[in-house]
C-alpha cells in the first residue's frame, strides 16, 4: 500500500512510476487513443481567453504543474495530462515530460484561486484522501468570499464506488442537478454577497 506520511512528492512519483509501468504493461490505452478521445470530448482545441489552469504532476518527479494558455502547451495535452489517473489512463507527454493526473495533489487546487474576490469551489472529493490535500485546508485564510460545494447524500450514492464508472455519469448528472437548486442561495452570496 501506497502512504504519504508527509513525503508528498515521493509518493507522487511512486505513482507516477506505477502509472508508467501499467502503460508499459498494456493495462492501459496508449496516449494517442488518450488524446484522442478527450479532445473529442472538448468543446473546443483553443485556449479560453480568461484565466485557466490545468493541473498535473510530473510522474518522475512527483512536481505539480499548472498549463495554461501561456504555457505553449495545447489544451488537449494539458487536459489529457490532468484526466491520466494512473493504472487507468497513461501518463501524457507534454515537453519530455510524463504528467499524470492533478488531482493527486488535491481534488480541487482550490489554492490556485488565493488572491481572488470570490471563489467558489466544486469539491467532487470534499476531503483530503492520502496525501491530497482537504479543500477545508487550502480555503482556510482565504480573504475572498468562499462557496464550497460538495456532493450532497443522494449525488455520492448516484457516484458509487467507482468515480470512474460509465454507468454512473446520467445518474450523476441528475443527481447534481437536483443538489443545485439547494446550494444556489450559498454561491449568491459567496458571487454577490
Amino acid at each position: 500500500m501506497l502512504r504519504s506520511r508527509g513525503r508528498d512528492e515521493e509518493f507522487r512519483r511512486r505513482v507516477g512510476a506505477l502509472a508508467v509501468a501499467a502503460e508499459k504493461a498494456g493495462i492501459t490505452p496508449t496516449e494517442q487513443e488518450r488524446l484522442q478521445v478527450i479532445g473529442s470530448r472538448l468543446v473546443g482545441r483553443e485556449w479560453p481567453e480568461r484565466p485557466f489552469l490545468v493541473t498535473a504532476i510530473d510522474a518522475e518527479s512527483g512536481e505539480f504543474r499548472t498549463f495554461d494558455r501561456d504555457s505553449g502547451v495545447p489544451l488537449v495535452s494539458a487536459v489529457a495530462a490532468s484526466c491520466a489517473v494512473p493504472g487507468v489512463y497513461p501518463p501524457v507527454t507534454i515537453e519530455g515530460h510524463r504528467y499524470v493526473d492533478g488531482g493527486m495533489r488535491s481534488g480541487t487546487n482550490a489554492d490556485l484561486a488565493d488572491g481572488y474576490d470570490r471563489v467558489v469551489v466544486l469539491a467532487p472529493i470534499p476531503r483530503g484522501v492520502g496525501p491530497m490535500a482537504s479543500v477545508d485546508a487550502q480555503v482556510t485564510g482565504m480573504l475572498a468570499r468562499v462557496a464550497v460545494v460538495a456532493p450532497d447524500q443522494a449525488s455520492r450514492t448516484a457516484i458509487g464506488r467507482n468515480v470512474l464508472d460509465p454507468a454512473a455519469r446520467v445518474p450523476s448528472a441528475r443527481a447534481g442537478r437536483a443538489q443545485a437548486m439547494s446550494v444556489v442561495d450559498q454561491i449568491r452570496d459567496a458571487w454577490t454577497g
